[in-house]
């Protein structure tokens, strides 16, 4: 976890184990676009199963992704607890949501690796970043408004939900809550052009 801040506003910078977990299994399944907002595929790639014969009694692909969607919005909304509990084998906390259950039980545990791998990857991409001071560029971008508003500026917390996403993109899922590709921090011009306005929003 990274955080940045000064008087009266504060950035936090961070992966998520349970959103981490979820993509795999979207991917996994094939779930193209699922999910508000309709997110790119994992970086690196998911191989992708075909889900059909598991959820074919409980309402087929269509109802997993209804599902993963419904635990999705759960997870953006209590990040960054992972609400309901994942707890395998029987994943009972899933119990109303029976295609999802499946798919679960079936693929935890490439699931679980990958989320483990992805964080220790995350880690080493944090230290890269804290060794380059790659993080300024936010202060900056606070900076700038602060100064374009003056003492009109506002107080505000951002939380930025990094992800290995396949495309170099960030999407606002609250009004101090966004979801980035954690490569987008490599490319400070397009960055720039996601963050600027929701910092022009809260400041």
């Amino acid at each position: 976890m990274h955080q940045t801040g000064g008087p009266g506003w504060r950035i936090t910078m961070d992966t998520s184990g349970p959103m981490l977990l979820a993509l795999y299994l979207k991917d996994t399944a094939g779930l193209v676009g699922a999910g508000f907002p309709p997110l790119a595929p994992a970086a690196p790639r998911v191989h992708e199963y075909d889900h059909h014969q598991i959820t074919q009694h409980v309402g087929g692909v269509d109802a997993l992704r209804r599902q993963w969607e419904a635990w999705w919005a759960s997870l953006l909304d209590h990040h960054p607890a992972m609400i309901p509990a994942v707890e395998p084998p029987d994943f009972t906390a899933f119990s109303a949501a029976p295609a999802l259950q499946r798919s679960l039980q079936a693929h935890f545990g490439g699931a679980l690796t990958w989320t483990q791998e992805r964080q220790l990857d995350y880690e080493e991409l944090e230290a890269k970043r804290e060794a380059r001071g790659d993080t300024q560029i936010l202060q900056q971008l606070v900076a700038a408004r602060q100064l374009e508003v003056g003492p009109d500026a506002k107080d505000f917390a951002l939380t930025l939900i990094e992800l290995p996403l396949a495309e170099d993109r960030a999407w606002l899922v609250d009004s101090n809550k966004v979801i980035m590709s954690q490569s987008l921090m490599d490319d400070p011009e397009t960055l720039q052009s996601f963050l600027a306005p929701v910092i022009e929003m809260l400041v």
